[in-house]
């Protein structure tokens, strides 16, 4: 007997989806030599694998922005290439917040970002960022000459990131990798977010930090000018940028509460970063160490069906911090850490 054309219809879609999955997959492993990764990545392009659960949300400080706990970092990811497929599969999944930086750091990443934009601009919250370019040692005083030359260059790299992105205003604007007190409180610097923002360029001033943070974080409640603050933290703490590895000496991620949600008071939605770097290690010194923060979680985090990375995101979240952001370069990645974002409080898959 002919089958329907309700049946044909579905086994053409299948096949399609099939042939997906295994040119996909074939691809993939092509890149990363990695069977099981391979076969994931198929699954999802074609449809075939479990469904994204919804995305948690959580207010980000001043900005009033009701932001998706994982932000996309496109720095990383756009740097080199365009991936309006794994932005758009972001958005579509609930992601509404984006993190991007200027070229002289992330190459082309603004520029490949703009063509997503010109679509969904009204419907995200947009963050870019830019050094504060002034050499000085971590409690070294900025000079006014010092400041007044940053000011302006970070002023242009403002115009140039908006340029870049093809748009005429951006959400919010940090002072990039920033280590030193005296710039998070120097007036002229301040003065510049504020003529940006009067001239409708900008509306949010953020930070971010992967050195100092503490006296940097303390130093932005200080002031009260920062809506936002991205910082590199785990759950064994400050996150030390020059080892790639867990600061020495630092106070456990849960001793630093306080500390956290003094800055959230303050009206600063904090961002945090680097969750998970350290259980990837280097290269060359071996595959890291998965297990790095293990002591850290409670039974119920320990037993949950997720990987290393999606619990440290999972503790980070429940710990002190409103969003996480990452660079997501494969389908399978964003998806591991979607899932880890959108369930950070429920623990039902718990084997």
């Amino acid at each position: 007997m002919a089958q329907s054309n309700t049946a044909l219809a579905a086994t053409r879609r299948r096949f399609v989806q099939y042939g997906t999955m295994l040119g996909v997959g074939a691809q993939a492993f092509l890149q990363t030599r990695d069977v099981r990764a391979s076969v994931l990545e198929g699954q999802e392009a074609a449809g075939l694998a479990q469904a994204w659960p919804s995305m948690q949300y959580r207010k980000l400080g001043n900005t009033g922005h009701n932001s998706s706990r994982l932000v996309f970092g496109c720095g990383a990811t756009l740097s080199r290439e365009p991936h309006d497929d794994l932005l758009n599969t972001a958005f579509d999944a609930g992601v509404n917040t984006f993190d991007v930086g200027y070229k002289h750091y992330y190459a082309d990443a603004e520029k490949h970002l703009a063509p997503f934009l010109k679509k969904r601009r009204d419907d995200i919250f947009l963050i870019s960022k830019a050094r504060v370019e002034v050499e000085l040692e971590q409690e070294e005083e900025i000079t006014v000459a010092q400041a007044k030359t940053a000011a302006k260059s970070w002023s242009d790299y403002l115009d140039e990131s908006l340029g870049q992105m093809g748009i005429d205003h951006v959400d919010a604007y940090y002072y990039m990798a920033t280590y030193d007190v005296s710039v998070v409180k120097n007036e002229e610097l301040h003065r510049a977010f504020e003529n940006a923002k009067a001239a409708g360029k900008v509306s949010h001033l953020g930070l971010s930090t992967h050195q100092n943070a503490d006296k940097v974080l303390k130093a932005a409640i200080e002031t009260g000018w920062f809506d936002l603050a991205m910082i590199a933290i785990t759950p064994g703490g400050w996150y030390d940028w020059e080892d790639r590895s867990i600061l020495e000496g630092t106070p456990k991620m849960v001793e630093l509460a306080p500390l956290l949600q003094e800055a959230r008071d303050a009206g600063i939605g904090l961002v945090g970063m680097k969750a998970g770097r350290f259980l990837a290690g280097r290269k060359w010194l071996g595959w890291g160490n998965p297990d790095a923060f293990n002591e850290y979680y409670d039974d119920e985090l320990m037993q949950a069906k997720l990987s290393a990375f999606q619990k440290s995101y999972r503790f980070v979240l429940e710990n002190g911090l409103d969003v996480v952001n990452a660079d997501m370069q494969t389908l399978l990645h964003l998806k591991e850490n979607f899932v880890a974002a959108a369930t950070s409080n429920d623990y039902s898959n718990i084997a």
